[in-house]
């Protein structure tokens, strides 16, 4: 079973980004208004399709006729773009339902942004388009445009200077400013945008059924993203599988992770912010590149808009400076490529090609090639060819600016990387904007900092590593135990009793009723024992020193029943108790943690992280969305950083990871089953036993929807 249902394409975007014909309703006369702006725009990218502007007040806008009504138009548009004020849509879209119109656009604000009143007219016309089969963009959106055909329906600002003319690169954004900006940026970079939207307030259309239609367009090899928040996690995920199926690269920028951040994505476009770390999580688990900062998206787009992704993390460095060549070591290290050192037999060959420079990886060539070219052609050649760099990036300061050297320089490289054009060479380096331009016609890619070319190269491997990676296979729902699952606070003893039939270990516990009971159930344990308050109302025990350890003998257990119960009255007196459970004590081994909890976006997420009571101290954690197989649990354990402990630090012993990871596709199968009535589950601690002895959850935790806890 596939982690996420079998996608069905979203309609009505065909003839939104490629539509026949256009309706502009309400369209000025006026180029520099906002219901001016589009028609502007469509006339100066020669689209070819007809145009209907709709204005009752002129027989003529911007030089094509107009119609009083969309209704007097003699054909049916495959878009409208809708330039009225709020108070008007509702007719507006109503309209477009009646003539048979597949998409619109509706640039106003005033909705559900603005408080009630708004997102009930909000909900209006999205009922209304949903119940008409009307494909609606916004409200509060910028529009979109298809550059190869010449359609541009947006009144954004950034194609004021030029309108796209095409490229592989689309750009979905929720925030139309925001990606107005990136496409200019783009369009600074040299990086061809061939489709772009803004959805708004996606009453109708969100980005994830943006991201996943583009996914599946055979003219697009990028998608850049970006949202406040998103309200339907089935239709991302689905939208994530499409694209990592397809091996197109996403490059998300989710914002809203800070408290303040959170509060203005919410009265920007009102949306609901989930955890930043289940965004993360989920990220990761489809091969999403989370990019943190604008020019970090820019950076990478570049890469993987040139179609070329290195194939692991293997660096070549060349640089015409040492200084340089370390500062592209340290920016690798920092960003987890490897600059391993070239074979004996190839640093024999570099000290024969240049005697003068340096014999091994990173290559510092120092500047006497500069009177023989050559030089730079073999050692390029010699890094490829011996080295097996999956990528080489050097660092030429502003030598290829020179009119003396810049041609030559460029020739040079371009002999030695001839056959190795399936791998991307990187320059850096400083010059005018015609001579990058004729270094990038010549197939390289140029950043001006050592710093962002190495991240972008990381990003770009880990892409390709995630297509590399198979999606997360979900247990089929008949092969999960059903729990019966009680209203209310669950005790620990409850939640035991109910997760050890689902194959959850557990070691010998018994819960006991009176300080004699406790003896006898320690003597059967064995000495020593560890002995626990149950009740339903006290989660964590070890607050209200509601756990003894280390009990030696009988009489020991008969006095800790005794105090534990006289504890929990002093500390709790509120709280329900069944008993004191006496456990055998646990083997040795490291201690994890291993729980589920329900995100309010995305549902039941599974986290492993280093565990006991300093869980929450470290926040040592990885985390994925949704039900995970085997091989997905056992990477989420290579990321904590407690899993030094799971593979013999310090002469331990190697302890079972795959018990943890059989442990964790039980716990995110449970979860992911019972997602209306489970809120959290949790193990804490887990031991892990030395290899093939399992893992034994000491400690468990149920919350049900509802119990307030």
């Amino acid at each position: 079973m596939s982690a996420v249902p079998p996608p069905s394409v979203p309609t009505g975007f065909e003839q939104a980004f490629r539509p026949r014909s256009v309706a502009v309703i309400g369209a000025s006369d006026d180029a520099s208004r906002i219901s001016g702006r589009a028609l502007h725009y469509l006339l100066r990218s020669g689209y070819g399709g007809a145009i209907y502007p709709v204005n009752n007040k002129r027989d003529t806008v911007q030089g094509v006729r107009a119609y009083p009504s969309l209704d007097a138009v003699p054909d049916v548009p495959d878009i409208a773009l809708i330039g009225l004020p709020s108070h008007l849509l509702k007719q507006a879209v109503t309209d477009c339902v009646a003539k048979g119109v597949a998409a619109a656009v509706v640039y106003a604000a005033g909705f559900a942004e603005t408080g009630e009143a708004g997102q009930a007219l909000q909900d209006e016309l999205a009922e209304l388009a949903r119940a008409g089969g009307l494909r609606l963009f916004g409200p509060n959106c910028l529009g979109l445009l298809h550059a190869e055909s010449g359609f541009v329906g947006t009144f954004s600002s950034a194609f004021d200077a030029e309108v796209p003319t095409g490229g592989n690169v689309a750009v979905v954004s929720q925030s139309g400013a925001y990606g107005g900006h990136l496409a200019y940026l783009c369009r600074n970079r040299g990086i061809g945008v061939g489709y772009w939207v803004s959805t708004g307030n996606e009453a109708g259309t969100d980005v994830a059924e943006c991201v996943h239609w583009l996914a599946l367009q055979d003219d697009v090899s990028v998608i850049l993203a970006y949202a406040e928040g998103v309200r339907d996690a089935g239709r991302l995920r689905t939208a994530l599988a499409v694209a990592h199926e397809r091996r197109k690269p996403v490059i998300f920028m989710k914002v809203g992770s800070s408290s303040t951040g959170a509060a203005a994505a919410a009265s920007h476009t009102a949306s609901m912010v989930g955890s930043d770390d289940v965004y993360d999580a989920l990220f990761r688990q489809y091969g999403v590149h989370r990019a943190r900062t604008t020019q970090e998206q820019v950076d990478l787009a570049y890469v993987c808009s040139r179609g070329v992704l290195p194939a692991g993390r293997r660096l070549g460095v060349v640089s015409v400076s040492g200084g340089f060549g370390v500062q592209l070591c340290d920016a690798a290290e920092r960003h987890g490529l490897d600059v391993a050192g070239l074979p004996e037999e190839a640093r024999a060959r570099l000290r024969e090609i240049n005697p003068m420079g340096s014999d091994d990886n990173p290559c510092d060539t120092t500047a006497g090639w500069l009177n023989d070219m050559s030089l730079i052609t073999d050692t390029y050649r010699l890094m490829y060819s011996e080295g097996d760099y999956d990528a080489v990036v050097g660092s030429f300061t502003m030598l290829p600016d020179s009119p003396t050297y810049g041609e030559a320089i460029k020739e040079a490289i371009g002999k030695g990387t001839a056959a190795y054009l399936d791998r991307p060479t990187v320059l850096c380096m400083e010059a005018r904007s015609e001579v990058v331009r004729s270094y990038e016609a010549a197939g390289f890619l140029v950043y001006d900092d050592s710093e962002r070319a190495v991240a972008a190269l990381a990003g770009a491997a880990r892409l390709r590593e995630g297509f590399e990676r198979p999606l997360s296979a979900e247990c089929p729902a008949s092969s999960v135990p059903r729990l019966d699952l009680p209203d209310g606070p669950l005790s620990e003893a409850t939640a035991r009793n109910l997760l050890a039939p689902a194959g959850i270990a557990f070691p010998f516990s018994r819960v006991t009723g009176s300080p004699r009971e406790a003896a006898e159930a320690a003597r059967e344990a064995g000495f020593p024992v560890v002995m626990k308050i149950v009740s339903p109302d006290i989660p964590h025990k070890t607050e209200i020193g509601g756990v003894l350890l280390g009990v030696a003998d009988a009489d020991a257990a008969d006095a800790a029943y005794t105090t534990l119960v006289e504890r929990v009255r002093a500390a709790r007196p509120d709280a329900r108790v069944e008993g004191v459970s006496v456990a055998a004590t646990a083997p040795d081994g490291p201690h994890l943690i291993v729980g589920t909890r329900s995100d309010p976006v995305f549902g039941p997420v599974v986290m492993v992280g280093t565990g006991g009571v300093q869980a929450e101290l470290f926040h040592d954690v990885a985390v994925r969305v949704g039900a995970v197989d085997h091989a997905e649990a056992l990477r989420m354990l290579a990321e904590i950083r407690g899993h030094a402990l799971l593979t013999g630090f310090r002469g331990a012993p190697v302890a079972d990871s795959g018990a943890v990871a059989d442990l964790l596709v039980t716990v995110s199968a449970l979860a992911v089953a019972h997602a209306g009535r489970i809120d959290s589950l949790e193990l804490n601690p887990v031991v892990v036993r030395a290899d093939g002895l399992g893992a034994l959850a000491l400690d468990a935790l149920v919350v049900t929807h509802g119990t307030g806890r």
